[in-house]
């Protein structure tokens, strides 16, 4: 008997390559509800033939905040815990069970564990806690984009779980075209809200708008409520990059150095500065950072986390640097624990045999 009534609820449009897989994993709960946007495909058939109580309605203008909200107003007060997650996202099996083990009367809001991005064997390269399991009657959805639950209570009661973990597998086909000008208007909104500056200056960096992302980043940095370390210093790593694509190298190592200073218990800023350097072909910094990076040994559950920190990219480095210098045992070495973690990569490959045969060769 389960001592809780939960639903899960979302909103979508054209996913009905996602449903099943979504169902499926959402079917826990005792009731699932979703919003369509204004699909155009089979996704609202497909829904209500896996039983899923379905409104569909357009939001103009488009706002992420408002749809979530119109599908909050879906749900009963019946219900004592709600889910909110994604179509393209699903839970590890047991989450309900789990759920009911850990939620308790006063619990507000619960943080889990979300698997951002995945490998082909599915281990995870970017994780950090998710906060999208809360009650029923304390939120509302704020912000254009990148929307967040907003608490309307007195104290909030937050709980913290590694025994929920959600797996995002998306269609990187997606536009994200609408992001940007919704980040504008979130930015323009509030202007004091750090969090939405430092996402707006990161969207300004991958459309390639170099200086206005530098000029965004900055006036993120000077918030006084920007007090994060670990988005400081990526929104640091961001202007050092943004310098870098305009080739400003000095002016990128100046805002690397101030990355590390601000986080050095992140790897990021020091593989971020074995990057330049390795573009710029300065190996025995190569090497320099990314020892440096290897000493740091835990991985920080949050958004901001890249996935060339933990992934092959430091071995691989290490690996042309010492080949560089003419060390070959440790070339070797470092080309081989890349080549472990990841098996298929052919450059890896020809690198080890080209190695292989010098020092056979000496």
């Amino acid at each position: 008997m389960n001592k809780y009534k939960v639903c899960v609820y979302a909103i979508c449009k054209n996913e009905e390559q996602f449903v099943k897989r979504w169902v499926n994993s959402m079917n826990e709960a005792d009731a699932i509800y979703v919003l369509d946007t204004g699909s155009t495909d089979n996704t609202v058939k497909l829904l209500k033939e896996n039983n899923v109580i379905v409104k569909t309605k357009a939001i103009k203008p488009w706002r992420f905040d408002s749809a979530r909200n119109e599908s909050l107003k879906m749900i009963p007060k019946e219900f004592d815990i709600l889910v909110c997650t994604d179509l393209d996202e699903v839970f590890v099996k047991g989450w309900r069970k789990s759920l009911e083990q850990i939620w308790q009367k006063n619990t507000n809001r619960l943080r889990y564990i979300y698997n951002w991005s995945l490998d082909e064997k599915n281990n995870p390269k970017v994780s950090f806690y998710s906060e999208k399991i809360h009650d029923n009657k304390n939120y509302t959805w704020i912000n254009p984009v990148h929307e967040i639950l907003k608490f309307n209570g007195d104290i909030e009661n937050i709980l913290i779980t590694d025994d929920i973990t959600l797996n995002h597998y998306p269609d990187n086909k997606k536009s994200r075209s609408s992001y940007l000008p919704l980040l504008e208007l979130s930015v323009k909104e509030d202007p004091k809200n750090d969090r939405n500056m430092h996402y707006l200056g990161r969207e300004y960096m991958y459309y390639g708008k170099y200086n206005e992302a530098i000029d965004t980043l900055i006036k993120h940095l000077s918030l006084k409520n920007a007090t994060w370390n670990d988005e400081r210093c990526a929104s640091m790593r961001f202007i050092a990059r943004c310098y870098k694509n305009l080739k400003r190298y000095d002016e990128s190592r100046m805002w690397l150095d101030k990355a590390i200073k601000e986080a050095p218990y992140l790897r990021d800023p020091f593989i971020e500065r074995a990057l330049l350097e390795y573009e710029l072909n300065n190996f025995k910094d190569v090497k320099k950072y990314c020892l440096k990076a290897l000493k740091i040994k835990t991985h920080q559950k949050t958004y901001i986390n890249e996935t060339f920190s933990w992934d092959n990219t430091i071995y691989d480095l290490l690996s042309l640097a010492y080949y560089n210098e003419n060390n070959l045992n440790l070339a070797k070495k470092y080309v081989s624990l890349a080549l472990k973690m990841s098996p298929h990569d052919e450059r890896l490959k020809n690198n080890l045999e080209i190695i292989k045969k010098q020092i056979k060769n000496n």
